[in-house]
């Protein structure tokens, strides 16, 4: 499973990050006057690893940049199940997150036609991002039974299909294996890939083929240009697990991967570190950063409770705003049915809300000025009470209006009436009108 080096210089010479190393590519250009960056210190960024944009150039569609200096982005996974296998359903999940502002879509679907619905999800105007193992499962029967050559035909597929970034679990090596059964945890592994690759290496006794074969993988990856997202596999499931070994053996092994990655030209991003205490949230962020030479960083949550159920889009999104307060860049969106169920279409809705919710606050932590405007514009709107131009400043514009004018439309809300705070302090102190606009 090798190329020949005159193949890999190909390869290469096509990634976004040779051609950042070179200049300024015009994908980086548009993503730099989005984000309010300068455009050489964004390819700057690009070429050190420090900034992500998944583009598999096969397939066009809106550019979204990930990582320092960058706004907080927001993932939203949806997908079938062997329970529930519904395509159109899919679908109408994956528009409404997108409505709803997600940034990116990742296709975790283990029922029917997986090419297929993976075709209709690539046919959005998004990121979209897949997790290859699931498939190999599939075809194979059983995690034991997929090997090498099957996973890495389904890796190939899937950038061929112009997928933009793959969730793979390099770092669940024998070590991290090792470590898990000397520090063992309440519950285990709850990485569904993590958990396919530990049936891997348990029923052959091999190393991980993601790990031992990691060159060939970057190789593919650097041929389709095609984001890496070094999966979080042995992150702790539960708030009781934070401490043990296994996590912190998979962050050493993914900072190694991390670097190899950047130095064969293939985009990086780092996933972690699943359920751990609000006081620990700080820690792993800063170190997982550390280890990877500020690597963006890709969180489902972290979730900082285990005993909300129905309420984990909550959960994750207090942990997430604490995790990009210390540098997270990457939110996956947390449905009100974690832990429970498939999520419907309203649970896909509330779930994207509350992590908008949180990527905003993250981002207000960066100094982001489009961030922090629209916070002046709504205290602006709100001083002069001025309704529309609050609805405007909102991030769920629709939602403020219901709520607002449900008790009829009159000058200030429901709740003060003529004891307005606002009012009664401005008519107070007079304050001209010339001097409340900005």
């Amino acid at each position: 499973m090798q190329t020949n080096m005159a193949s890999r210089q190909m390869f290469l010479m096509h990634t976004l990050i040779s051609a950042c190393l070179r200049g300024v590519p015009p994908e980086v250009e548009a993503v730099a006057r989005e984000e309010g960056l300068v455009p050489h210190h964004a390819a700057r960024a690009v070429a050190r690893g420090r900034i992500v944009i998944p583009a598999n150039p096969v397939r066009p569609h809106r550019l979204c940049a990930i990582g320092e200096g960058c706004r907080v982005r927001v993932n939203v996974n949806i997908g079938t199940s062997g329970v529930r296998c519904d395509e159109d359903l899919e679908i109408e999940k994956a528009k409404a997150a997108l409505r709803e502002g997600a940034d990116a879509l990742m296709d975790l679907s283990t029922g029917g036609d997986l090419a297929r619905i993976r075709r209709r999800i690539l046919a959005l105007d998004a990121p979209v991002g897949t997790v290859p193992v699931y498939e190999a499962v599939r075809r194979a029967g059983s995690a034991a039974d997929v090997d090498a050559d099957l996973l890495f035909k389904v890796i190939r597929e899937h950038c061929r299909q112009g997928v933009d970034f793959l969730t793979l679990h390099c770092g669940v090596n024998l070590d991290a294996l090792a470590s898990l059964q000397a520090d063992p945890r309440t519950m285990g592994v709850v990485s569904r890939g993590g958990a396919f690759h530990v049936a891997m290496m348990a029923a052959t006794g091999e190393e991980n083929p993601l790990y031992a074969e990691y060159d060939y993988l970057l190789e593919i990856l650097a041929e389709h240009d095609v984001v890496i997202s070094l999966g979080d596999g042995m992150r702790p499931g539960a708030f009781v697990d934070a401490t043990h070994l296994a996590k912190t053996t998979e962050y050493l092994a993914l900072g190694h991967l991390a670097k190899r990655a950047l130095a064969a030209g293939v985009q990086r991003m780092i996933e972690g570190p699943g359920h751990i205490p609000a006081d620990q949230v700080g820690y792993n962020v800063r170190m997982i950063k550390e280890l990877t030479d500020g690597a963006p960083l890709y969180l489902l949550g972290p979730l900082v409770t285990d005993v909300a159920p129905g309420y984990d889009h909550v959960v994750a999104a207090i942990g997430g705003a604490l995790a990009c307060m210390h540098g997270a860049d990457f939110l996956c969106m947390v449905s009100p049915s974690e832990h429970l169920a498939l999520p419907d279409v309203r649970d896909i809705v509330e779930g994207t809300r509350v992590a908008r919710i949180a990527a905003h606050v993250g981002s207000l932590s960066r100094a982001a000025g489009s961030t922090r405007n629209r916070e002046i514009r709504m205290a602006e709107a709100r001083r002069s009470l001025d309704w529309e131009k609050q609805f405007e400043a909102a991030l769920f514009p629709g939602e403020a209006r219901r709520i607002h004018e449900r008790d009829g439309e009159i000058e200030t809300c429901s709740m003060c009436g003529d004891l307005c705070a606002i009012k009664t302090v401005r008519e107070i102190l007079r304050v001209p009108e010339e001097r409340m606009d900005p």
